[in-house]
């Protein structure tokens, strides 16, 4: 008898756990979805690089306003190839061309990373090849946290300030509420959390 209320009291707390879990899941999913932002307030730099990864523009988009704004007069443009046939970040910059501003201001850089991990790497030796000092890091908004922590371990000599470009189907605070923001967050805290043991 005793055995039986105690296996009861057990799953009566358990119970009482989930129940609030749910009932508070607005506050613990918005935390979720607001640790994966770190993003700063842009500064002079040296360059922009805007990562690869974003097929709506909002990277690049982004990184030529804060040209525009006189924030640097370099944007260089990380891309993979093999969007139909063609390297991102060209298709890239020609979408940016497309919206008025000048080809002279960007610089492809192709490479073969399928990952942000494997991307940074590749592009330091461009950083290097350039003196960079100063780099302003334009990602999507859910990747600002971890791309800024793998270029500053990845690149240490240079001082990283990253800016975000808003994604259109990520927002922080009420991201469950859609699929494809369900996918972002999961999708970016399993690369998060990957990360912290270096896969």
């Amino acid at each position: 008898m005793a055995l039986f209320h105690s296996t009861r009291r057990k799953w009566i707390i358990v119970a009482l756990i989930a129940a609030g879990l749910v009932a508070a899941h607005p506050l613990w999913l918005r935390a979720l979805g607001r640790r994966l932002v770190r993003s700063e307030e842009p500064a002079r730099a040296d360059v922009a690089v805007v990562l690869a990864g974003d097929g709506y523009g909002r990277r690049i988009l982004k990184a030529a306003e804060l040209a525009r704004q006189g924030y640097t007069g370099t944007v260089l443009v990380s891309g993979p190839e093999g969007v139909y046939g063609h390297n991102e970040a060209e298709l890239a910059i020609l979408f940016a061309v497309s919206k008025g501003y000048p080809a002279s201001l960007f610089v492809a850089c192709p490479n073969r990373a399928l990952s942000t991990r494997e991307e940074v790497p590749a592009l330091a030796p461009e950083l290097r090849k350039r003196g960079v000092r100063k780099c302003l890091l334009v990602t999507s908004d859910y990747h600002t946290r971890r791309a800024g922590a793998i270029c500053r371990s990845v690149i240490p000599g240079v001082e990283f300030r990253v800016v975000a470009a808003e994604d259109e189907f990520f927002r922080p605070d009420d991201w469950w509420k859609t699929r494809q923001g369900q996918k972002t967050v999961v999708l970016e805290w399993i690369k998060t959390v990957t990360a912290w043991f270096g896969v």
